[in-house]
């Protein structure tokens, strides 16, 4: 069968050879020594005929034929291209060009492929869109409006961008229903999809593919393309097989500062293709086409990307196809003109009500498919049934508890010396076991990061019952894919690298902040610590770095004990992400005795008291906290009384109330910070909370490290014991 009669185009098409087929009349090629302009075609893949665009004559667009082609859908997606005009225009502020080039694609996936039902928007087995060119939000909010979306209102799409809408700039998870994810940094979107698509697989596992059958679409840019994080995701989602994945690439050449061809000349759908996608390219105003795209792509064993050629701005008279269609509005006398292409009389967010009842009965679909999957869900067992619910809606098992306080009972009798990375270790053997939905990885470190557990199963294409991932060199796609795991409900992801390497994947340990996603980060090698590897490798400034980030919680706990505390809550914690700082070096065990509580939950406590009358306070996280207990036993043995409070979590601490702060750090002594990192963070607890710039002091780290071993490197920064007692003594 030929490509034309694949997609169900009859026009004719033409064979070019010598040429890149994926430029169009806006680029050049470089042909046998000399430029050549390229007729704007179009190209599936390598091999396959190319095509003239039935919609395209030269750079002028037929909309008139677009029109006779499909009256219904293409008055459906002027709907969406005019809400985008106005809410931009009244806004003053945002980006028309792209919903008004991708609407005939959003169109023609919502009526006739995306199963989804807004009266039931959190519905399990609903298909996930997500719009990772966030930029063009009103695409989305548009969307959601017209499909029945309850608090997707018509007021809130007239409040585009202003303060306490639905609507913000960006699509943010959480401000309305139907958002999947926040989006905006490009690429992000695009690889939250990875992980959701691996999440769909790794559920349909556990609980058959009847309550669990859903596919992951992705409308994508050109920048999303560019990112870096995108060969991540892309590479990943190859080599994983994640065939309910579809990305729907705008490719209408178009960035902020012009022209794509600018910046890069990438072949995408070699690219694509290369990284074990299969790809199609086709004319993104032509809904047929489209349709029979989405159609192929839903049948294909692999990931599938659909180059969509579109014109950004679409009708608009001047700014069509230029950067000035893309981030600011167009305009009154653009407006106007794009309306009267489209043939659009009515006015500023006026749909009428033929096009919005077509828009609502796309919606039917879905519910058709709701209903019949709950008949399919009522075929579980009741412990299945439950069990279902209870991951869906992230509540940890009733056995993790007992299994967290039964290992700290057997760390506190047997007091080994470990490395945190190793407490960590025996933690989630403990946690796996208990808690099904864990999903662990690594990026190439798993030997290091010590997160791989017996019985756990590796997930691959052949076992998606596997609960461990090696994601390779990919740390900024581990971790957007964890976000996009989290996002979809029924696992717990995990993922670890060395704390330093939180450099590469900041961006999305950001974005699991901004949404409030539990997403725990296992940071092995977290210090000075690690050794000769040296100051590459020896984070100094990160964990400052990740305390100033809002809404997460960074632990660095001091032993095995406060270890397994951090996994208890970074597990039952549904609304933040956490990140567990741990070391390489061994550590002794110093909870020696037992208690239920998990102390570690408080931020901060009182890990030795004074034997003295108290004179200093000294305060440490993680691997210090051992030397603040051997500094305390040389300024005890002087007379001096010294308290040692361990604070494995400054956002917990800081979230008690001041009455308990008060208890913890109490005024009048000498206050001593130790932490092998440097000393942004500290000075609350330093001076602040009843303390004084004048009986306050730190030791830690004001430069990188060095290479050469742990010990050496403590004495040759001053980290020490008696280099505590010292400070101590001189503010007494």
């Amino acid at each position: 069968m030929g490509y034309l009669s694949q997609i169900g185009m009859q026009e004719p098409y033409l064979y070019l050879t010598g040429v890149d087929p994926r430029l169009d009349g806006q680029h050049f090629a470089r042909h046998r020594g000399r430029r050549t302009s390229v007729p704007r075609i179009l190209a599936p893949h390598p091999g396959i005929p190319l095509l003239r665009s039935p919609t395209v004559l030269g750079n002028r667009l037929n909309i008139e034929k677009m029109k006779a082609a499909d009256p219904r859908r293409f008055a459906m997606a002027n709907a969406l291209r005019v809400l985008a005009m106005d809410a931009v225009e009244a806004a003053q502020s945002g980006h028309p060009g792209m919903p008004m080039g991708m609407a005939d694609v959003a169109t023609v996936l919502f009526d006739n492929h995306l199963k989804f039902d807004p009266t039931s928007p959190d519905w399990p087995d609903r298909d996930r869109f997500v719009l990772s060119a966030g930029h063009g939000s009103m695409l989305l909010y548009g969307l959601l409006h017209l499909t029945g979306y309850a608090d997707m209102t018509l007021d809130e799409i007239k409040n585009f961008r202003k303060l306490g809408s639905r609507t913000a700039g960006h699509p943010e998870y959480r401000h309305a229903s139907g958002i999947e994810t926040t989006t905006g940094p490009l690429g992000q979107g695009l690889a939250n999809a990875v992980g959701m698509a691996m999440a769909e697989q790794s559920m349909a596992a556990r609980f058959g593919n009847k309550v669990v059958d859903h596919r992951t679409y992705v409308i994508a840019g050109d920048g999303c393309l560019m990112e870096g994080l995108s060969q991540e995701a892309i590479t990943l989602a190859g080599r994983q097989r994640l065939s309910k994945l579809i990305v729907l690439w705008d490719d209408n050449g178009i960035s902020i500062d012009g022209k794509v061809s600018l910046s890069d000349a990438t072949d995408q759908l070699q690219r694509f293709a290369a990284s074990g996608w299969d790809v199609r390219a086709v004319d993104g105003h032509d809904v047929a086409g489209i349709d029979a795209a989405l159609t192929w792509a839903k049948a294909n064993g692999k990931p599938t990307l659909v180059a969509c050629k579109t014109h950004i701005g679409l009708g608009a008279p001047t700014k069509q196809d230029t950067s000035k269609a893309h981030g600011a509005p167009l305009g009154a006398s653009e407006i106007a003109g794009a309306r009267a292409a489209f043939g659009w009389s009515h006015g500023p967010f006026d749909i009428p009500n033929a096009v919005r009842t077509n828009w609502l009965g796309t919606a039917k679909r879905g519910a058709a498919a709701r209903a019949q999957w709950h008949t399919w869900l009522g075929n579980l067992s009741n412990a299945k049934q439950a069990e279902f619910a209870r991951v869906m809606a992230g509540e940890p098992p009733n056995k993790l508890a007992g299994a967290i306080r039964a290992l700290k009972k057997q760390i506190s009798a047997d007091q080994p010396k470990v490395a945190t990375r190793k407490a960590s270790e025996t933690a989630l053997a403990a946690i796996n076991p208990v808690m099904p939905e864990t999903i662990g990885g690594s990026a190439d470190l798993t030997g290091s990061n010590n997160t791989l557990t017996p019985g756990m199963g590796v997930f691959d294409i052949d076992c998606r019952g596997g609960r461990y991932v090696y994601y390779g060199i990919r740390e900024h796609g581990m971790a957007a894919a964890m976000n996009g795991m989290a996002l979809h409900g029924g696992v717990a992801p995990y993922g670890g690298t060395f704390l330093c390497f939180t450099d590469y994947a900041r961006g999305a340990m950001r974005l699991s902040a901004v949404m409030g996603l539990r997403v725990v980060y296992v940071m092995t090698h977290d210090s000075i610590g690690l050794g000769e590897d040296g100051p590459t490798h020896q984070p100094v400034e990160h964990v400052a770095m990740l305390r100033a980030t809002p809404n997460i919680n960074v632990f660095r706990p001091a032993d095995a004990v406060e270890t397994a505390e951090a996994w208890e809550i970074a597990l039952t914690s549904n609304d933040i992400p956490s990140v567990l700082a741990l070391t390489r070096q061994n550590l002794p065990t110093l909870r020696t005795r037992h208690t239920n509580l998990n102390l570690t939950a408080r931020g901060a406590y009182v890990m030795a008291e004074a034997d003295h009358k108290r004179r200093v306070i000294l305060m440490a996280t993680g691997s210090e906290v051992a030397i603040a207990m051997e500094a305390k036993s040389l300024l005890e043995a002087k007379g001096f009384g010294a308290r040692v409070v361990s604070m494995p979590c400054f956002e917990l601490f800081a979230a008690q109330g001041e009455a308990y702060r008060r208890k913890v750090l109490p005024a009048g002594a000498v206050r001593i910070g130790i932490e092998a990192a440097v000393r942004q963070g500290w000075d609350r607890w330093l001076m602040g909370e009843r303390g004084s710039e004048k009986k306050a002091d730190f030791v830690g780290l004001d430069s990188f490290g060095a290479s050469a071993p742990a010990e050496e490197l403590y004495k040759h920064f001053g980290i020490t014991a008696e280099a505590v007692a010292e400070k101590a003594l001189a503010l007494m």
